[in-house]
C-alpha cells in the first residue's frame, strides 16, 4: 500500500466512509467553536490543530476514532473520572465509532487543553 501524504484535514477526510467523516466533522466543528483562532493543519498524517503550540489532534480507524494530546499528567489526572469508559493510553482517548461522541466531554477537554496551553493568557 502506498504512503498518502495528506496536505489538509479536508484531504484526510476523503479517505474515510461518510459516517466516519461526519465524526470526524463534529469533532472539527467542537474544537473550532472552543478555539476558532485554531491553526488547522496535518501532523503525523492526522489532523492537528494548533494553538500556542500543540492542541489535539485526532485520527480515523475502522473501530474507533482516537483524540490524540500532547502528553501530560494533568490531563490524565484531571479526566480520569470522565474516561474510564474507554481504554485510553498516556496520549490517546479511542472512541469507538459504534457508540455516539461524547460531545461534552470533547468540548471539556478542547477547553482544558487551551488552558492547558496557556492559550488564554497567550494576548
Amino acid at each position: 500500500m502506498a504512503k498518502t501524504e495528506y496536505k489538509t484535514i479536508d484531504q484526510y477526510h476523503t479517505a474515510f466512509p461518510a459516517g466516519i467523516v461526519k465524526r470526524m466533522q463534529k469533532i472539527r466543528k467542537i474544537i473550532n467553536k472552543v478555539v476558532p483562532d485554531a491553526e488547522e493543519t496535518i501532523s503525523y498524517q492526522i489532523p492537528c490543530f494548533k494553538y500556542n503550540g500543540y492542541l489535539l489532534y485526532y485520527s480515523a480507524y475502522t473501530k474507533h476514532i482516537s483524540l490524540s494530546h500532547p502528553y501530560s499528567d494533568n490531563f490524565l489526572k484531571h479526566f480520569k473520572a470522565d474516561l474510564k469508559a474507554y481504554k485510553v493510553t498516556k496520549s490517546a482517548i479511542p472512541i469507538p465509532n459504534n457508540i455516539d461522541l461524547p460531545v461534552e466531554l470533547i468540548k471539556r477537554i478542547v477547553e482544558f487543553r487551551k488552558k492547558e496551553n496557556g492559550a488564554d493568557n497567550k494576548k
